[in-house]
């Protein structure tokens, strides 16, 4: 190995690891909202007779994050398609910290009255700005470093960070469940979990600072080709790849939050789990999918993404049956719980979540990428991820508590991703037929 091929592989892991950790910070902050609103905010900040009532609200400023995301998607999106992808992952990282810890801060009901959750929906607002503009820079960064034929292997790290994030807002807020009784979590015990996002972020901003801008944007800024309004251009010429895009994201956002957070509602207030029992089961399958979310991503490298991306959405879907299933079947046996959310969140699901990056990222020219991955990704999350807690609320609540609603409408999710990458691999066979390059497609 020659002196050059070294540095290209250490800036190739400091780039890596940039976007791993900076993404595992941003996607804790996003989390640990979600994973204390069905517990905590639903109490504090929205109280009221009626428990459902007071829980939908709380999941309805978890939802206003996702409406603000397709914001933030686009206003980064536009500067790092224009200034570069660095820069931007550095403002969204301040941006989500600040917001983190001031959650931490806000008072509550009692104290304030109706400005407190007032003030919870301005900093998730502020929230969702910060991960709109996040997610792209993070999965670009690693996508357009890697070779091209280990892109989705390299693009599904910054993807880990979900997991990572997960893991660690659940496995914090279940700590602090276990060690604190009921009523010191409900005083103060939970924002702890907030404050300690600041050291995160201190940890997170220092290794970003020492990445170099990614060699492809760095050749679109040479030649000075950067697009003048980078939104426009996607929306007037890709079209067809942001529908297909956006359709394709629509199980990954409906199955992760009914799993990844409804769950823990569902599995304390019908099932009556503990709330360490409940996170402690969404942390595992967390702990699992960092290690299947690589292994999807590099089998795409292998065998295809949108072959990977149409099975997995089916197999998603279908695992939603299963899942619930177990879960009523368990007779409160906790284990039999824990492997109702494991398989098909920490298995299943990641053969999704894996190829999406590179899927993603393949849709739309290097000039537009981050506009292009952020739109698709945020502003599907709006319907796909916000509403899904909502609307299994109320679908639980419509069956007389029985979760069969909400596993067809997953499974509906499921066959509209699955068709999206079905479109998405037609499409690219003709191109490369078009282009003669034969029929294989990644």
């Amino acid at each position: 190995m020659n002196a050059s091929t070294r540095t290209d592989a250490r800036q190739m892991r400091r780039v890596v690891v940039a976007s791993l950790i900076g993404a595992t910070i941003e996607w804790y902050d996003f989390f640990l909202y979600g994973v204390v609103a069905g517990i905590v905010f639903n109490k504090l900040y929205f109280p009221g007779s009626d428990p459902l009532i007071s829980t939908m609200l709380a999941y309805g400023t978890f939802a206003v994050g996702f409406l603000s995301r397709p914001l933030g998607g686009v206003i980064f999106g536009h500067f790092g398609d224009k200034l570069g992808r660095k820069s931007m992952l550095v403002m969204t990282l301040t941006i989500m910290g600040i917001a983190t810890m001031l959650i931490g801060l806000v008072p509550t009901y009692a104290q304030i009255g109706i400005w407190a959750p007032v003030l919870l929906l301005l900093l998730r607002v502020l929230q969702g700005i910060g991960l709109g503009g996040e997610w792209g820079g993070a999965v670009l960064m690693a996508f357009e470093y890697a070779p091209k034929e280990k892109r989705g292997y390299y693009a599904s790290i910054p993807q880990v960070g979900l997991a990572l994030g997960l893991c660690l807002a659940s496995g914090v807020v279940a700590f602090l469940s276990y060690t604190l009784t009921n009523a010191q979590f409900l005083a103060w015990g939970w924002r702890v979990a907030f404050f300690l996002s600041v050291g995160l972020v201190a940890i997170g901003m220092y290794i970003r600072l020492n990445v170099m801008e990614t060699p492809e944007f760095a050749k679109i800024k040479k030649a000075g080709a950067e697009i003048k309004i980078p939104i426009a251009e996607v929306l007037t010429k890709s079209p067809g790849n942001v529908l297909a895009g956006m359709g394709a994201r629509f199980i990954d956002g409906v199955f992760f939050n009914i799993f990844g957070v409804f769950s823990i509602a569902y599995l304390t207030q019908t099932l009556k789990l503990s709330q360490t029992e409940a996170l402690t089961g969404v942390m595992a399958a967390a702990f699992v999918m960092i290690f299947t979310i690589p292994f999807f991503g590099k089998l795409s490298d292998r065998i295809g993404r949108t072959r990977i991306y149409f099975w997995g959405s089916l197999a998603t879907g279908l695992s939603s049956f299963a899942g619930f299933w177990l879960m009523k079947a368990s007779g409160g046996n906790v284990m039999l719980v824990w492997l109702s959310i494991v398989i098909p969140l920490g298995v299943i699901y990641a053969s999704v979540y894996g190829p999406e990056a590179a899927l993603f990222s393949e849709l739309f020219d290097a000039k537009v990428r981050y506009t292009g991955i952020s739109f698709v990704y945020q502003f599907s999350g709006i319907f796909a991820s916000g509403l899904s807690p909502i609307i299994a609320t109320y679908l639980l609540q419509k069956n007389g508590g029985e979760p069969w609603m909400i596993c067809i409408y997953v499974l509906v999710a499921g066959l509209i991703s699955a068709l999206s990458a079905a479109w998405i691999g037609s499409r690219k066979r003709r191109q490369n037929v078009w282009h003669g390059a034969g029929v294989t497609e990644h």
